[in-house]
């Protein structure tokens, strides 16, 4: 946080009421989000720092808003200026699932929590309460196979993706896509993997999962945060967790098309690896985050083992024409879009 920026946080915090509070650097992630830890007395929350140049801190409470609604654990919101890119919020602490899963926790227990909450949600969902909120449709489509174009693909070849290239992979994609949106809407917090669930131990059901990173929410396919949680692009996730997990979510919606969300599943887990990704390629090459590409080796076994499905052949052959499995192997190029 540079001076100017450590000023008006300060004003923030002096103005919510939390004046000579102690500020500490909490955590950064993949955005241009930042967070702190704010003690003042007893009291602590957390800072949320989201320049709205770049983020979205007013969709962040409104969401927060929403899942608190439906009785779920969203940090509650004790400040805002939304115009000005803070946010001052419950502290939830730090195990997150990833932690107590490096720790030793039970992977089943965690994943089947995580799962048990997305089914209450789904459960409780009135669209009532989304009607203010962006739909995943077709139109969506464009801006998340071009983030693969643009950066992926460039890195892996040292070519620029032509015009040819990206109507037939749209086209492709505009193939397999329509079991995602087939189904009811229903909320999709977008990042629903365990970087981003926190153990509330102290909390009953499935409020003793806390969720966090929601701005980005929107309405689309019930399958799309399964496939965020049991898809992970930073965590190999037992393959015997992902079937008792996908089992369990199936068998708590009987009047559900299992057929049709299951094939939503398998479809959006391939175009969900696309997009990371491009996104994991523009964190190195345009800002400077080289971490993320320690991922792309497990995003192409995903994306390996779904293009084999029948679901995604159209995907499969525009990949084994145009960027094979030889070439995805590839080192990745310091050429970028």
């Amino acid at each position: 946080m540079n001076r100017e920026r450590a000023a008006a946080a300060r004003a923030f915090l002096e103005s919510a009421g939390w004046r000579g509070a102690l500020v500490e650097t909490l955590t950064a992630d993949a955005s241009f989000r930042s967070y702190y830890l704010v003690t003042h007395g007893e009291r602590v929350a957390v800072l949320m720092d989201a320049p709205p140049e770049h983020e979205k801190p007013a969709a962040f409470q409104q969401v927060a808003e929403i899942l608190m609604a439906l009785e779920l654990s969203a940090p509650r919101i004790y400040a805002a200026d939304s115009a000005a890119g803070f946010l001052l919020i419950e502290y939830f602490g730090e195990r997150t699932f990833t932690r107590a899963l490096a720790a030793g926790a039970d992977e089943q227990a965690l994943y089947q929590l995580a799962t048990d909450t997305l089914i209450v949600l789904h459960r409780r969902w009135d669209p009532a309460l989304g009607a203010a909120l962006p739909s995943f449709d077709c139109q969506n489509l464009p801006a998340e196979t071009d983030l693969f174009l643009d950066w992926t693909y460039p890195a892996l070849t040292g070519k620029v993706a032509d015009e040819l290239m990206r109507e037939r992979f749209r086209d492709a994609w505009m193939e397999v896509l329509p079991p995602a949106f087939a189904l009811p809407p229903t909320l999709v917090l977008r990042d629903y993997h365990v970087d981003n669930l926190m153990v509330l131990a102290d909390r009953p059901g499935v409020m003793a999962c806390g969720l966090l990173d929601f701005q980005d929410a929107l309405l689309g396919s019930p399958a799309y945060d399964l496939v965020s949680l049991l898809q992970d692009a930073r965590r190999d996730v037992s393959p015997a967790v992902e079937a008792a997990m996908l089992e369990r979510y199936c068998i708590a919606f009987p009047e559900m098309d299992h057929r049709l969300f299951e094939e939503a599943y398998w479809v959006l887990g391939a175009q969900r690896s696309i997009r990371i990704l491009g996104v994991f390629v523009r964190l190195d090459r345009r800002d400077g985050k080289p971490a993320y590409l320690n991922h792309i080796p497990r995003l192409w076994r995903l994306l390996d083992r779904l293009l084999a499905r029948p679901e995604l052949l159209p995907v499969a052959e525009w990949f084994e024409r145009y960027l094979p499995a030889s070439a995805r192997r590839a080192p990745l190029k310091g050429v970028a879009a």
